[in-house]
């Protein structure tokens, strides 16, 4: 195979910062070095979607519309891309085709570029309606399968989906690998199985967590394998469960075949800099920046941040000597529940199962006594199609003889953007904007005490205008 300088994605204004320090980085943290960033010669930088919209509102008292357009006009020449969960858009449940239209034209228009694409399913019908938008909108769409393992999970699986959503117009594809599950030498095979299914041509994007500790080796074999883009965080946001350290990765290709051909110098600065802001945002919110490496992920092959959540959630519920005993569930549960990928929303789905189950067991009830909607949801075929088929047994137990669905989910849901708009209206706001209306769709309570404080703000400040 010809060798080819390896490029690099960004993560440190997006994924980064939301693995080590939960997305608590301010877009003012970010303003003093974005021209420094724009000239570092990156393939892109991931600056939005994920958990930055919900954060923006909830933590930042920030908008994160305004947000994205600040980025922009900062951010010149390097490429701005989000993640997007397909039918979820930025939220939690399935929207209707007209709000994911409305949606991606609307992250184009206020800067975005590029869109990464991915449902949790890895199931294409819940990414379609957002390519089709992405292409209409005129972004790059990047088609997306998350990485896990099982025993039903093969290489020809990733290939199918990838094909599919080659057909339906993907500009290039990514390897979601969330929970830094993916081996070296598992890589060297899926990337040269894709390749050949999708055509040489067809630009790889590999994203993986440093969480068990391989993805800067799995890294190295990917990009000798063929992968054309890895993505990285800058130091004092890489590595722990977020991507690899740039600095670390450009230094491993430096005067190789694949040199990145970015300046180490100017990382560091840029390094020292944000290490600044680390510190920050530690002290301002009280967290301890996610240090450990967990090998451990891959056994029970759950993302690692679930795995401090489920310790503090067990604590709570004055179950934190069950902790083993649920991650010992886990696995059983996903088996059970047809192998989901473990990212949002089935992660936290299967954790909340595997959590009540051992509570029932340890109080002489039967596993499934009792489930909660999401879990009945998922079987009934409402987040889409699992990899796998539910034994007639399990799905008996948790939704009785009810017939799941096997049409696409959003086919179920009227158009709902008029209803936002409406409901924005009867609440006694004006001249709120289309973005305004997303965000409220997104996160109704949240969207609504940031308009809230924000419009009084406004008042006040004309009170306290001097009369002439």
């Amino acid at each position: 195979m010809k060798a080819k300088k390896v490029r690099i994605m960004e993560t440190v204004l997006r994924d980064g910062h939301q693995s080590i320090l939960a997305t608590r980085m301010r877009t003012s943290q970010m303003l003093p070095v974005l021209e420094k960033l724009d000239a570092v010669g990156y393939e892109a930088l991931e600056c939005w979607g994920g958990a930055t919209f919900d954060s923006c509102l909830r933590f930042l008292d920030e908008d994160p519309w305004q947000r994205l357009r600040t980025l922009k006009a900062h951010l010149k020449n390097t490429p701005l891309q989000m993640l997007l969960r397909g039918q979820n858009l930025l939220g939690y449940k399935h929207y209707a085709d007209d709000v994911v239209e409305a949606f991606v034209k609307k992250a184009k228009e206020n800067g975005i570029d590029r869109i990464r694409i991915f449902d949790a399913l890895n199931d294409p019908r819940n990414m379609e309606a957002a390519i089709k938008a992405g292409k209409k909108a005129g972004v790059h769409v990047q088609g997306t399968m998350v990485y896990t393992i099982s025993p039903v999970h093969t290489n020809q699986m990733f290939v199918d989906v990838a094909k599919e959503l080659k057909e339906m117009g993907m500009d290039s594809l990514c390897i979601k690998d969330m929970s830094g599950l993916l081996a070296p030498y598992d890589a060297v095979s899926l990337i040269q199985d894709l390749k050949k299914a999708l055509g040489e041509d067809m630009m790889i994007d590999l994203h993986s967590h440093f969480t068990c500790g391989l993805a800067s080796a799995t890294y190295l074999k990917a990009v000798e394998a063929g992968v054309d883009v890895i993505d990285t965080a800058l130091s004092p946001f890489g590595h722990a469960t977020s991507q690899p350290a740039t600095e670390s990765i450009v230094e491993m290709f430096r005067g190789t075949e694949y040199d990145t051909g970015l300046d180490l110098a100017a990382l560091r600065e840029l390094a020292e800099y944000f290490r600044g802001v680390r510190k920050e945002i530690a002290d301002e919110f009280g967290i301890t920046p996610a240090h450990e490496v967990l090998p451990e992920v891959r056994h029970y092959q759950i993302p690692g941040g679930m795995l401090s959540n489920t310790q503090n959630q067990l604590r709570e519920m004055g179950m934190a000597d069950k902790f083993f005993d649920v991650m010992n569930e886990m696995p059983k549960v996903r088996a059970e529940l047809g192998y989901p990928p473990l990212v949002t929303p089935t992660s936290q789905i299967v954790g909340t199962m595997a959590m009540m189950n051992v509570n029932f067991m340890a109080n002489g009830m039967e596993r499934y006594t009792m489930t909660p909607s999401e879990v009945k949801d998922l079987v009934r075929g409402k987040y889409g199609r699992l990899p796998a088929p539910i034994s007639e047994d399990i799905r008996k137990k948790i939704i009785g003889d009810e017939e799941p669905i096997t049409c696409r989910p959003a086919d179920l849901i009227q158009p709902e953007l008029e209803m936002y708009r409406q409901k924005l209206g009867e609440l006694g706001y004006q001249n709120f904007t289309d973005e305004d209306v997303l965000s409220y769709a997104m996160f109704p309570e949240v969207a609504l005490q940031f308009f809230e404080k924000h419009s009084k703000q406004v008042i006040l400040k004309e009170i306290d205008l001097p009369r002439e």
